[in-house]
């Protein structure tokens, strides 16, 4: 057991739940820990009972007691929107593909919710992501948050935003790579020149059809059609795109074709958005999730296959 857990429960030390205002709301059919593990985001931490984060500018606590969050009073709309409370997390789950690895992964991972994000720390974070462990990018995550984000404090805890694109674009290429970007620096800084001024407008793309979002996306510095359909997944809420990375490439080669001797990647990708249907996000972050999970991490040709999102 967890120190701190341990002397909060002999009353030695003050849960959080103790320290600061929280409202109590429904949250059927969610586990937070394991939304909040399954490679969407990488900033928030665990710490005693809960888990502490931001959301926008917004610090904020969350902690789950069986079928209801615990959460920071003021922003309780704020979290159920993130965390999207009001998915039909049922009727989405049923419309999957009704084979053994789909239906596995379903079950591992119940609970499991796709997070609404902000759309600049989303399309930010995954342009850092690009052969990177979960561990490194959420380093590289915090690191650009402590640098150039704006400190907020909750409880006892401090916590840093994600900077926005008008604060990254100030900075050098060399004062991003201090945060462990690495080539990806360049890409970051030239997406933040676009989003900062205009030219990218992130919030005017809400309206495009699928296809015309993804050639925007695609469009950008450091962004290709693994990062943009993750961008489209967890920022736009387009629950049909699905991203297909070194893990999922592997359970589709390896599960769903596994005779096939040439097998293109256009064919992969035409495969997922018919086979998987109007949900088809959800079931690659449940299978992607369950394959991480479930599968010890492996070195292939020099390629890291605990990378998440490259």
């Amino acid at each position: 057991m967890d120190e701190s857990v341990r002397l909060a429960d002999k009353g030695l030390l003050d849960p959080p739940s103790t320290r600061m205002k929280l409202t109590e709301i429904p949250a059927p059919d969610f586990d937070l820990a394991m939304t909040l593990d399954s490679g969407q985001v990488f900033h928030w931490e665990k710490i005693d009972h809960g888990f502490y984060g931001t959301i926008g500018d917004r610090p904020v606590y969350a902690e789950q007691r069986g079928d209801s969050l615990r959460v920071t009073k003021e922003c309780a709309d704020l979290i159920c929107n993130y965390f999207a409370l009001d998915h039909p997390l049922a009727k989405i789950c049923a419309s999957f593909p009704n084979d053994a690895l789909m239906q596995a992964a379903r079950t591992y991972c119940r609970g499991l919710r796709i997070i609404r994000q902000p759309r600049w720390e989303c399309l930010a974070t995954f342009i850092c992501s690009s052969m990177k462990q979960v561990a490194h990018i959420r380093q590289i995550s915090h690191a650009l948050r402590r640098s150039f984000g704006e400190q907020r404090k909750i409880d006892k805890e401090e916590l840093y935003s994600f900077p926005s694109a008008e604060r990254i674009a100030g900075r050098s290429e060399k004062d991003l790579r201090e945060c462990a970007l690495g080539y990806r620096a360049k890409n970051l800084l030239a997406t933040a020149e676009l989003v900062s001024s205009g030219e990218a407008n992130l919030e005017a793309w809400v309206v495009l059809s699928d296809a015309d979002l993804r050639a925007k996306l695609c469009a950008l510095p450091g962004v290709g059609a693994k990062v943009a359909n993750c961008v489209m997944l967890f920022a736009y809420e387009r629950l049909r795109a699905f991203p297909i990375d070194v893990w999922i490439e592997r359970v589709l080669r390896g599960k769903y074709f596994p005779r096939a001797r040439k097998l293109t990647g256009r064919r992969l990708r035409a495969f997922s958005e018919t086979y998987f249907g109007e949900h088809g996000g959800y079931a690659q972050q449940y299978l992607f999730h369950h394959a991480r999970r479930t599968n010890r991490p492996e070195r292939k040709r020099g390629r890291n296959l605990s990378a998440p999102r490259p």
